[in-house]
This record gives structure tokens, C-alpha cells and sequence, in this order.
């Protein structure tokens, strides 16, 4: 899968502007010292030094903001998922490397900005169209995954492709689903390499 980016809501005006990048950036920070939740559009005006209603030149309301911070965080574990899964040896490693990779980048991002964790957590749970292409992304590249396996041998043929793809991926939201993840936290590494070798003598032929 090569496409890595997460389609963004919300914009206005032109599609790219130094102005627009300079607001994501001040809201980024922003955010990061206090968080989605708590503020407002006229919080972060008055914090960046615009007006509100400059702000709304580019950006229809805060959570379009929010989704061009959230479509970063996103696209930046997609990304280091692909270099990971590009380096594997087999279906079966592909796998491990997926699993591990968004278990890993998602922790990451939680215990590294938890500020910015939690407009990841607010993207998934009012289910925000970056949270979404992200989801979609990433069974895309876990049906490829599984299709290579299935040609190989590796995995069983007959469960229908779309049911094995939902049904991991059910089985992977407690580890990379922001407010699922949280609760996990104390269980990693050993939960998410557990639950890939179950999952991979589940998918064996």
C-alpha cells in the first residue's frame, strides 16, 4: 500500500497556504499544553495571535483543525507500518510486523504527547473521517497481507476474504484504538504478541 496519507474535513480557502500550515503548527502546540478538549476557537486565536474569525478563513470549525492534527499522528504510524511490513519475509511476518508496528507507534504516541493522544482519542470515538480512512488503510493492507498468505499456503482459503479481514481487525482494536489501547497499556508487549499467534493459528490452512 503505498498511498499513506488520511484524507482531511473542513478545510476552506486555498487547498495549500503557508498560513494554514502556520495555524495547524500553533494549534498543534497548543493543544499539546492543553488539550483538544478544553479549548476553543477563540482560546487558540487569542493563543496564536489571529482572530477567530481569520481562523475560520481555513478551517470551518475546531475539529477541522483537530483532523488535520489527527491525520499527521495517523499517517505518521501508517507510515512507519509499511516500511515495517515492506521488510518482511512472509505473510505470516507481514503480519507480526503490522500488529506489532501499530501496537507500538500507537503506545508511543500516548506515553510520548498525550495531548495530542487524546485528539486521537476523540477522532475514534466520534468516529472523524481521519479515524475512519485509517481504519480503512489499514485493512486494506491487512487484506493484501492475507491474500499473500492464502496464495502462498501459509493461510486456510475457505473463511470468505471480507469476513477474516473484519474479524481480525475486531480482534486488533483493543491495540490500536485509542480509548480500547488505554486500558491495555500495562499488558504490552506480551497481550498483542499473544493475540497475533492466535490470531495466525487461526488463519493457518
Amino acid at each position: 500500500m503505498n498511498d499513506m496519507t488520511i484524507a482531511t474535513t473542513g478545510f476552506r480557502g486555498p487547498a495549500e497556504t503557508e498560513k494554514r500550515d502556520a495555524i495547524v503548527a500553533a494549534a498543534k502546540d497548543h493543544f499539546s499544553l492543553y488539550g483538544y478538549s478544553k479549548t476553543t476557537v477563540s482560546d487558540l486565536a487569542k493563543a496564536i495571535g489571529f482572530s477567530k474569525g481569520y481562523i475560520y478563513k481555513f478551517f470551518e470549525s475546531k475539529q477541522a483543525i483537530g483532523e488535520a492534527i489527527c491525520s499527521d499522528c495517523l499517517a505518521n504510524i501508517l507510515s512507519a507500518v509499511n516500511i515495517s511490513v515492506s521488510d518482511g519475509t512472509s505473510a505470516t511476518d507481514k503480519f507480526r510486523r503490522l500488529f506489532r508496528t501499530i501496537t507500538e507507534q500507537s503506545a508511543e504516541l500516548f506515553f510520548e504527547d498525550r495531548k495530542l493522544y487524546d485528539i486521537a482519542a476523540v477522532s475514534a470515538g466520534e468516529c472523524w473521517p481521519s479515524s475512519q480512512r485509517y481504519l480503512e488503510q489499514v485493512a486494506t493492507l491487512l487484506q493484501l497481507i492475507i491474500l499473500e498468505g492464502r496464495e502462498a499456503g501459509e493461510f486456510e482459503r475457505k473463511t470468505p476474504l471480507d469476513e477474516t479481514v473484519r474479524s481480525v481487525m475486531h480482534v486488533m482494536q483493543p491495540f490500536m484504538h485509542p480509548l480500547m489501547l488505554e486500558h491495555n497499556l500495562d499488558a504490552l508487549p506480551v497481550a498483542a504478541n499473544e493475540v497475533a499467534s492466535l490470531v495466525l493459528r487461526s488463519l493457518a490452512p
